[in-house]
């Protein structure tokens, strides 16, 4: 994201308030990083301009991308009151589902029997994860310490020779394969345990979207790590360790032809992702996911914006969903009156790689099917590595939140 000091108007910061009392009516849906980090993006840049309600069915906001450790003997991620927080960002929360939008007369409904006018909607419920992948265990992020603990246990206890870990096709989160990966290997390593561990992936290098000076570096650390990486696959697990291969470039598979195949004690898969099922709201993705333009609004609506992984823009992270985020806001914000000129979407991927020594930072900017600008830098020793979600609002949020938390307890 572009340096708010370039803005053509100065954004100002509003102090923090229980909600704003502004005539002009936002409804949020959703109780993630997109989500929250809009409400309080709308907060500095609209203030008392906007009345923000959050719809959103969790009870807390759980720093996700931080789980893969949980397994290795790591404190549980953190979480967070959702109530506390969008009270924080200036925003009711509505404890409810989004049910669907009745765009023509600008409400929202709710499972609950609820129903929200707005002036401006955003839509951030987050992607729809389905488990596609049979014989496999799939990652789910609220489940890793359960899901692995017995893996690891086996690891340690040579009962477990090989671990084949698989990418499927489309949108995904790829990052935690790797740091999966990387901690298994380095945990196989300290306990001289023998296991091959695989990767397959149907990119052409390891975390290609972030550029060729990130995949070749990240490619090196697994090949020192042992572990073997298989690119350009299309995988589907047709057995009880039997993984099928066959390569990414191919339009059409045919069942009836065998491709190349390899075998694992375990297979470990990422979720698919699909686009949101949204009543009222126009998809034209083959997913379901939601179009946005370079304002985040929504094609063929009126006052309605996406942000997040419910969108169609492919690469899917925290801060590319936190990016989005701020742009729709700032457009929102603008429709309120706030005196702003609105950014476009200009993504920036910033990462940070658990790899069970040093983290590495990564950061590139996505142009069509390429990225520039690739950089890949370890985190110095004695040195706390950034966030992992990089989000101008939300993070150092979160950051305040647990310094408070660490002087209470100390």
């Amino acid at each position: 994201m572009p340096d708010h000091a370039s803005s053509a108007v100065p954004f100002r910061t509003v102090a923090l308030s229980s909600g704003g009392d502004g005539d002009f009516k936002v409804v949020i849906v959703g109780g993630g990083v997109a989500a929250l980090e809009a409400a309080f993006c709308l907060k500095d840049l609209a203030g008392d301009l906007v009345s923000t309600t959050i719809i959103a069915p969790n009870e807390e906001f759980v720093y996700v991308p931080m789980a893969v450790q949980e397994p290795f003997g790591h404190p549980l991620a953190e979480r967070y009151p959702l109530a506390r927080v969008a009270k924080d960002a200036g925003a009711q929360l509505c404890s409810d589902t989004f049910a669907w939008l009745e765009s023509e007369f600008f409400i929202a409904h709710t499972t609950g029997g609820e129903q929200l006018p707005y002036d401006a909607l955003l839509l951030a419920p987050g992607a729809s994860v389905y488990a596609n992948l049979r014989y496999t265990i799939t990652l789910d992020p609220h489940r890793l310490d359960h899901q692995l603990h017995g893996v690891l246990q086996d690891i340690e206890g040579g009962n477990l020779h090989s671990v084949g870990f698989v990418i499927p096709d489309g949108p995904v989160w790829p990052l935690p394969i790797y740091e999966l990966a990387l901690m298994c290997a380095m945990r196989a390593h300290e306990t001289s345990a023998d296991v091959e561990i695989t990767i397959v992936t149907p990119e052409p290098a390891p975390l290609a979207a972030f550029g060729p000076v990130v995949a070749e570096y990240v490619a090196k650390l697994l090949t020192s790590s042992g572990v073997t990486t298989i690119v350009s696959r299309h995988s589907t697990v047709d057995g009880p360790g039997l993984i099928a291969m066959h390569p990414a470039e191919a339009l059409h598979v045919d069942p009836m032809k065998r491709g190349e195949e390899i075998h694992a004690d375990r297979v470990i898969g990422l979720p698919q992702l699909f686009g949101p099922h949204c009543p009222g709201v126009p998809t034209h993705s083959a997913r379901g996911f939601i179009s946005t333009d370079e304002h985040g609004s929504v094609p063929d609506t009126n006052r309605v914006f996406a942000a997040g992984d419910a969108t169609d823009f492919p690469i899917k992270f925290g801060g590319i969903a936190a990016q989005q985020a701020d742009v729709a806001a700032q457009s929102i914000a603008a429709l309120a009156g706030a005196k702003i000129q609105p950014e476009t979407f200009e993504p920036e991927l910033r990462a940070l790689l658990l790899t069970g020594g040093r983290p590495l930072i990564l950061s590139a900017r996505p142009s069509g099917s390429t990225a520039t600008h690739s950089e890949v830098a370890e985190v110095p020793g004695g040195v706390s590595p950034p966030a992992k979600i990089a989000a101008e609002y939300l993070g150092p949020y979160l950051e305040e939140l647990d310094r408070s938390a660490r002087v209470i307890t100390s």
